[in-house]
């Protein structure tokens, strides 16, 4: 179990950035070029913040199987900082992201005009993705190192 939540985490985050990108061109693109919000810009947001949450309760679900976290005490913390990183940092920051980018593509979605929805999709979903590149635990982060993609 662990090791397919894992893999699945791993893989899908790829899917997330990839779509949270191409939210970010379309909506970027929208609102400086003033141009109309389509139905595939609505779907493209929809999704987006689906795939998000999805790889987030795959991450929940790593979190509760995790041996790593498991052997997480708080008084250690100082002397394990990947452990602290994964316990505490990951989920809180990863968690707060997805909050940020729901409630964005929630309030494109009730935006009046096409302008506005555009706005307030690059404004939420930039800073998602802050948030997400933060806390991605990437090969040179000085907290906790791991590879691109885990299989």
């Amino acid at each position: 179990m662990y090791l397919t939540l894992l893999t699945l985490h791993s893989l899908f985050r790829w899917v997330v950035l990839v779509g949270l990108l191409l939210g970010l061109s379309r909506a970027y693109r929208g609102w400086l070029g003033q141009q109309a919000f389509t139905p595939l810009d609505n779907t493209l947001r929809h999704t987006v913040a689906t795939l998000a949450q999805v790889q987030l309760v795959l991450g929940y679900g790593l979190y509760v199987v995790s041996p790593l976290v498991r052997s997480f005490h708080l008084r250690d913390a100082e002397h394990a900082p990947t452990t602290l990183f994964f316990a505490l940092q990951h989920v809180a920051v990863m968690t707060a992201a997805i909050v940020v980018l729901t409630i964005g593509s929630a309030l494109a979605k009730r935006r009046a005009s096409s302008p506005e929805k555009f706005r307030t999709m690059a404004t939420w979903f930039t800073v998602a993705l802050l948030l997400i590149l933060l806390a991605i635990p990437w090969p040179f982060s000085p907290f906790a190192s791991r590879p691109l993609f885990r299989f």
